[in-house]
């Protein structure tokens, strides 16, 4: 399981990454990064017209045999992504959905501390247990 938060275009960097188990963390990275174009993709299909009014959540954006990947993105281009095991057919939609949502929560918390300077790697522990929640769901 691996959650990316990567910062808006044209930077693209990531700003938080944590993925369990480590031993594969350099193969998520590659796929944190292609995934990162398929956003672009669906955001730039929806058009000019949808983007204000748009549902942040994107869904699945594409499987793999062993991952699937699943994005979001907030009103300010930040872009959230979640590589689950294929293997695990307990995870529905909506479920999906509500971690995005919290993580969206999480950051927004983050995006209001003064301390904090936007683009900056994401250094919380609030947030670090967040995830850590949310993994432990999903494992």
């Amino acid at each position: 399981v691996l959650v990316s938060v990567t910062c808006s275009p044209p930077q693209n960097y990531p700003l938080y990454i944590r993925s369990v188990p480590t031993e594969n963390e350099l193969k998520f990275h590659y796929t944190v990064h292609t995934s990162l174009d398929v956003v672009d993709e669906k955001i730039s299909a929806m058009g000019k017209a949808l983007v204000d009014q748009r549902e942040l959540y994107l869904g699945l954006l594409y499987p793999t045999e062993d991952y699937k990947v699943y994005g979001y993105v907030t009103n300010s281009k930040v872009k959230f992504v979640m590589v689950v095991d294929s293997s695990n057919t307990a995870l529905r939609d909506n479920e999906i959905r509500s971690m995005f949502r919290k993580l969206h929560n999480s950051y927004t918390d983050i995006m209001c501390n003064p301390f904090y300077n936007p683009g900056d790697r994401i250094h919380s522990r609030a947030f670090d247990n967040m995830v850590n929640s949310m993994m432990m769901q999903v494992c």
